[in-house]
């Protein structure tokens, strides 16, 4: 008998199947407000990081509605949902993944530097400040540093499966999160973060440009599973 490879369900959408039954159940009836996430996690044995990317799907389909500093609500209309794709990854997921390989990546290209690479990141950065400073989202110029920086460690695969993580961002589970969780301050710790590794890369310095690029990705998943924001006007 040849053996068949087994994919798994992304974890959050297995989070998300028990919430919909438990919802359908009238354990969350319509109205109601869903216990914390921290509950949740507990509740089923899992991480906060990723109820959150089951709820934010949850939200993104219809079932619930997340209202900022007062909790997650079940939606009472629940005739039509929409659908996350299957294929669609975690964001938080993502992240660390991207710490993973763009640690190396920066580390590798810290070596190999050459002053093209370098000078199109500066130029990405300074997008990325442009942008921030006149309160747009600096994504353009986010995602041309990260794929300048892949490009300069010399690595075909390592390039691409750093294009294939920024275009996971298009996706509208990103897209919800970064509703929530992207503000100013947000992308100017992020673009200090981003000088940081620069300054290593510059120096050739791998371990440092290892350990800015690390530091960036453990920011940017801390940022994105911090507490709920709190509605406008509100502490």
């Amino acid at each position: 008998m040849p053996i068949q490879a087994i994919e798994a369900q992304r974890l959050y959408q297995q989070i998300a199947q028990q919430l919909r039954q438990l919802i359908t159940s009238g354990e969350f009836p319509p109205g109601s407000r869903l216990p914390a996430e921290r509950e949740l996690a507990a509740l089923l044995g899992v991480s906060r990081p990723s109820v959150r990317e089951a709820l934010i799907a949850l939200e993104v389909e219809g079932w619930v509605e997340v209202r900022t500093g007062s909790g997650v609500y079940v939606l009472r209309d629940s005739a039509q949902h929409a659908a996350v794709a299957a294929t669609e990854w975690g964001p938080l997921e993502v992240i660390r993944a991207r710490r993973v390989v763009e640690g190396e990546v920066a580390a590798l290209a810290a070596q190999v530097r050459q002053t093209p690479h370098l000078q199109g990141m500066q130029a990405a950065l300074q997008s990325m400040q442009a942008d921030a400073q006149a309160g747009r989202a600096p994504l353009e110029g986010d995602r041309a540093f990260h794929l300048t920086l892949a490009a300069a460690c010399g690595n075909a695969v390592l390039a691409d499966t750093v294009t294939q993580f920024w275009d996971a961002r298009k996706g509208p589970l990103f897209e919800r999160l970064g509703d929530y969780f992207e503000t100013p301050d947000s992308w100017r710790s992020a673009i200090a973060e981003h000088q940081g590794v620069l300054q290593a890369l510059q120096a050739g310095d791998a371990d440092a440009a290892r350990a800015a690029m690390h530091h960036h990705m453990d920011q940017s998943h801390e940022r994105f599973n911090a507490s709920w924001p709190q509605p406008k006007g509100k502490a």
